[in-house]
């Protein structure tokens, strides 16, 4: 079975942008199948259109994929493996600048929220993956570091804590993201 790999982007995010092109790059030289999806709507993204594209682009999960998200598509993974049936099982999840609980920065007006109407299963998530890393940085001006916190709480999720890698994206100047590939292959082993 081949391992897949699904490199989900955040809110106003595109394939292209930032470190995923080195990453899916850097994972095919790997042996991996990946998948860069361009999520609908990224301006004004909703909880259950993200999710069932995701869904769509997977197909039938298995326990070699893996899934890697920036931002929103952290929240995007772990919702769609809410969805997943009993005995489907997926390899792991890496979770950068992610966050568990709608955001609170200033001048955010909830364009998020439709990805908070209901708790978030942690107990459900981690029957489908029990395997997490969480990546954040100790200024990220969005996402507070206190969301890696959480993740290792709720999912068990080894905390990775850098420092001056702000939301890990093109416009912080990230185009390469090591600690991501090698978070990749150690789960995927």
């Amino acid at each position: 079975m081949n391992k897949r790999a699904f490199l989900i982007h955040g809110w106003e995010g595109y394939p292209e942008e930032g470190w995923r092109p080195w990453l899916k790059k850097k994972l095919e030289e790997k042996g991996f199948e990946v998948t860069v999806p361009a999520m609908p709507d990224t301006e004004h993204p909703k909880m259950e259109a993200w999710v069932s594209y995701l869904a769509k682009i997977v197909g039938t999960p298995n326990k070699t994929d893996s899934f890697i998200g920036h931002s929103l598509g952290c929240i995007t993974i772990l919702r769609y493996f809410e969805t997943l049936k009993d005995n489907q099982k997926v390899g792991g999840a890496i979770l950068v600048a992610g966050f568990a609980h709608d955001l609170e920065y200033d001048g955010y007006k909830g364009e998020l929220s439709s990805f908070f109407q209901t708790a978030v299963n942690w107990e459900k998530i981690k029957k489908h993956c029990n395997k997490f890393i969480a990546i954040h940085s100790d200024d990220d001006p969005w996402v507070p570091v206190k969301h890696s916190k959480i993740y290792k709480e709720k999912l068990g999720a080894e905390t990775i804590v850098m420092h001056n890698m702000k939301h890990f994206s093109s416009d912080d100047g990230i185009t390469q993201l090591p600690v991501v590939l090698d978070s990749v292959l150690k789960l995927s082993q």
